[in-house]
């Protein structure tokens, strides 16, 4: 079982708004671009990285989102922060 992962995320207040970020991704555009535009995370100035952190370190629906979901493909999760456009770069 994976222990660390890295990823991207993209957080906002609206369902339909992360949605549209999705599209968004599947069209081309490139993650940090949109990550800089409408992310309400600091992590947003990054790109939207995150860098690497260990399993349990993120809210639970996140942290199981990171550790159980699709690598490199874009995701909707929600959390009490939000909705969250995540792309789980690696596990290690």
């Amino acid at each position: 079982m994976a222990r660390t992962a890295a990823a991207l995320h993209i957080l906002v207040k609206h369902k339909e708004q992360a949605e549209d970020i999705i599209k968004q991704l599947k069209k081309g555009v490139k993650f940090d671009v949109l990550a800089k535009k409408h992310s309400s995370c600091p992590s947003g100035k990054k790109g939207g990285s995150l860098g690497e952190f260990k399993k349990g370190q993120m809210v639970p629906p996140f942290d199981k989102a990171c550790f159980t979901g699709e690598i490199l493909t874009p995701q909707l999760v929600k959390t009490k922060f939000g909705w969250h456009v995540i792309k789980v770069l690696y596990r290690t």
